[in-house]
């Protein structure tokens, strides 16, 4: 399925403070996390994955979540390689292809190939199992994004959606916890992802606030301001690297000289636990 989006889709969510005590507010954080800090592995031959939060193998628990995301894996698998059938329960999983193809089939009947530009949802539900591979025939590795959320809607039956977003600078909603019928839809009532590109030097289209925003350069660089006036220091992100945001952080933010493009997680709530 093809859906064509600009900046104005989707409405805001009400806008809520991080929960820090009563009529307490406390300052704003932009904390930078670069790509060569993500944990590596190769979770089969031909797959190369570099985990921003704890994975697997890899477990840190100062760093399980941030917001109600609980992954964002940077994949690349070579031609003819993959992820043989596995399984998953409620859990959104949502994939970003940034070069190449990505053939995925799960046992609920769903089989397609996404290419670059193409946002997929999965909503896991009760459970699904499914494979994900470089399609035969292919002569360049598949690098994609792919990001796991905490729902706030269980015991439903599992879903796929699927949108390609065309080239152009703007923001895009690419999925949301609000449905209007023009972006994915997410089973977390107050999540929502956004499609961010911009050409070079210039600023970024006004971003969505909220408490929790997590920031993914997937192609060029930003550069910004750790909280708003001129007490923010500079900082600049490139592609792999990732910024966590609580509050007004992230200031000015403008691409660099190859332009960029982001993917920016708006959350109003953390991960609930029990």
């Amino acid at each position: 399925m093809s859906v064509d989006s600009s900046p104005e889709d989707g409405q805001a969510f009400e806008p809520l403070e991080p929960a820090s005590g009563p009529g307490r507010k406390e300052r704003g954080r932009a904390d930078l996390r670069r790509t060569a800090e993500r944990y590596l592995s190769e979770p089969a031959e031909g797959v190369t994955t570099r985990h921003a939060f704890s994975f697997s193998g890899h477990y840190d628990p100062k760093n399980t979540s941030f917001g109600a995301l609980l992954a964002c894996n940077e994949e690349t698998i070579a031609p003819g390689a993959g992820y043989e059938a596995h399984r998953h329960s409620e859990t959104e999983i949502v994939t970003w292809i940034v070069s190449g193809a990505l053939a995925h089939r799960d046992d609920a009947g769903h089989a397609s190939v996404l290419r670059r530009g193409t946002v997929q949802v999965q909503s896991t539900g009760t459970g699904i199992s499914h494979t994900e591979r470089n399609p035969g025939g292919a002569t360049e590795p598949v690098t994609f994004v792919q990001m796991w959320l905490q729902p706030d809607e269980y015991g439903s039956a599992p879903g796929v959606g699927l949108r390609t977003v065309p080239d152009g600078d703007g923001l895009t909603l690419l999925a949301s916890g609000r449905p209007d019928g023009r972006a994915l839809r997410l089973r977390r009532s107050d999540a929502a992802l956004w499609l961010v590109r911009a050409p070079a030097w210039m600023p970024l289209p006004e971003l969505p606030a909220a408490p929790y925003r997590y920031v993914h350069v997937v192609a060029g660089s930003v550069g910004y301001r750790t909280v708003p006036g001129p007490q923010g220091g500079g900082r600049s992100a490139a592609a792999g690297d990732s910024v966590r945001i609580t509050g007004d952080a992230f200031a000015d933010p403008t691409a660099g000289e190859d332009g960029v493009e982001l993917l920016l997680w708006e959350m109003h709530t953390p991960v609930q636990y029990g």
